[in-house]
This record gives C-alpha cells, structure tokens and sequence, in this order.
C-alpha cells in the first residue's frame, strides 16, 4: 500500500473512531443516537441526537488539539448539513417545525472530546 493510501486509511479510520466516542458521549448523557454519517442528496451529516423532542445534528472533527480541530469546520460544510438536516427532518414527525441544534464535536489526538453546542446556526 501506498504512503498516500495508508494516510488516508488512517484518518478515516481515526475519523470513525472519533465519531464513536462522541456518539457515546450523547448516549450517556441521555441523548440517544439516531443515525450516524447520515446521508441526503445534500451531504452527510456525522451523528444525529435525539435530545427530548429536538434532535442534534453533530458535526466531528478531529485533529491534534480542539483548537485545530475547530479549524475544520468550513462554510461549504455547514451549507451541506444544514441542507441535509432539513432532508432529515422530513422523516420526522413534526417535520421542519422539529427543534433544531448543530453541534461541534472536537476530538483531540488523546480522545479528549469538547462540543460546542450551538456551534452554528442555519442561515
């Protein structure tokens, strides 16, 4: 394999890994995982929580630190979960009138994990 190919292997690997630590921090704090690396025509959403009648569409990143992880998180992303969020609401049942948060999910090369909730807000 490739050096390329086995970077790339890594951080995907390194992604899921980080995704699932933070899909078990919800799950222990009471806000059950629906769907992970959900998929609409508009992109892919990393995890979606429910959180009592709402539901949290949590974007991850991971990097060295929290503060370059943040880093990650660019206009052209938000646009594709905010389009694939709203595709996800239509299979709820109260639809586009569902409460709604976008979460930031930053994971450190340690596994240390800090969101920001509210992190973003649809335009």
């Amino acid at each position: 394999m490739k050096t390329k190919q086995r970077r790339g292997l890594t951080a995907y690997h390194a992604g899921v890994a980080a995704e699932e630590i933070v899909a078990q921090r919800y799950a222990r704090s009471g806000r059950p995982v629906l769907a992970k690396r959900w998929r609409g025509s508009c992109g892919e959403i990393d995890l979606i929580a429910q959180d009592g009648d709402g539901v949290v569409f949590i974007e991850v990143k991971k990097s060295r630190s929290h503060a370059q992880a943040a880093t990650r998180l660019t206009p052209e992303q938000m646009d594709r979960i905010y389009g694939a969020g709203s595709e996800f609401l239509a299979t709820q049942p109260r639809g586009q009138l569902t409460d709604v948060r976008f979460d930031l999910a930053l994971v450190d090369e340690l596994g240390r994990v800090e969101v920001i909730e509210n992190a973003f807000m649809a335009a």
